[in-house]
């Protein structure tokens, strides 16, 4: 394990938050809360039926003993979810339909954490993005002056770690947007023990193209430093001018970056997407999440290719935000 994840681990067993797992059944979802009950890490709760659950760790040889398991169909406390639901919901869904929504295990869950009875969620092994967050967007929501979650990949090779975002939820942002983008990834990258410095990145270096596309990262840029004037941010800036000093001297002489970057934003889904996959593929760095940004709670989002290793670390990612919440309720 590498030292940064050395340190977070330490920090997260003595917080010991209550993470929820909705996919019960999968292999490495049951394998990494092995792990993590077995090191004494964290408190999982696994939702599915307990017998079922049971049966299939032992097929795989994980033990679960002392892992919470919850069974959404003979949950006591179920009704009183329903009855927050509805609520929250704000007459959107009736009792009925609360009833039947929330025997989905990714709604279940979310309602744990929005209630107290849990403290972050980690989801995707099985489902898909839209399945994992929409439930939290429609129950935790996002924090005041948030008006879109993101999604950012924590980026390690050795002791090197970086912050690329958004690269998991919002297609085709707006300036505003990707200035929010910058303002939580920032958040986000002191969480790792990273001193921000964001580049808002584009094909193009301070004018160097003069097009709607390039201008909307300049605009971003200026809406961030105007919302948070402590950032050390700059844009627009290509990838190059960002991360290499003596790029960076030539392309933008004056930017207070310096080719020094560490958490970059992504001008759109596909080319955050495409980025971090070719940085992990092609460059041997660790992806590690998405880790989604923004929320009132923490609740992350696995890749459905992801390994038992990869929720495992994920898992510490979001007992780490609960813990820089101050939102433990166990």
């Amino acid at each position: 394990m590498s030292n940064l994840f050395a340190d977070l681990t330490a920090k997260v067993k003595s917080a010991q938050p209550t993470i929820v797992f909705p996919e019960g059944l999968d292999e490495r979802i049951l394998e990494a809360v092995s792990r993590l009950v077995h090191e004494k890490v964290l408190q999982p709760i696994v939702i599915g039926e307990e017998r079922i659950v049971k049966a299939k760790a032992e097929e795989l040889g994980s033990s679960i003993e002392g892992i919470e398991i919850i069974n959404p169909y003979t949950y006591e406390g179920f009704e009183e979810l329903v009855q927050a639901f509805v609520e929250r919901r704000k007459g959107k869904e009736t009792e009925e339909e609360a009833r039947r929504i929330l025997k989905d295990g990714n709604y279940f869950g979310t309602m744990l954490v929005y209630t107290g009875k849990a403290d972050g969620l980690v989801s995707g092994a099985v489902y898909s993005t839209g399945e994992t967050v929409r439930p939290a967007l429609q129950i935790i929501k996002t924090k005041e002056g948030i008006k879109k979650t993101s999604g950012a990949l924590l980026m390690v090779k050795g002791e090197e770690k970086y912050i690329f975002s958004d690269c998991a939820i919002n297609i085709a942002p707006s300036s505003s947007d990707l200035a929010e983008t910058a303002i939580v990834s920032a958040e986000t990258a002191r969480m790792f023990g990273i001193d921000p410095k964001i580049a808002m990145l584009s094909f193009s270096t301070k004018g160097s193209a003069k097009l709607p596309e390039t201008e909307k990262a300049a605009e971003a840029a200026r809406l961030a430093k105007e919302r948070d004037p402590q950032l050390l941010l700059d844009g627009e800036l290509q990838f190059d001018a960002a991360f290499v000093p003596e790029v960076a001297m030539k392309k933008a002489p004056d930017s207070p970056l310096k080719g020094e970057a560490n958490v970059f934003v992504f001008p759109s889904l596909e080319s955050g997407n495409i980025g971090y996959k070719l940085v992990q593929r092609l460059g041997g760095y660790e992806a590690i999440g998405p880790i989604l940004q923004g929320l009132n709670k923490p609740v992350n989002d696995l890749s459905r290719g992801c390994s038992a290793d990869d929720v495992y670390k994920l898992s510490i990612i979001t007992a780490m935000q609960v813990i820089n919440r101050g939102i433990i309720y166990h």
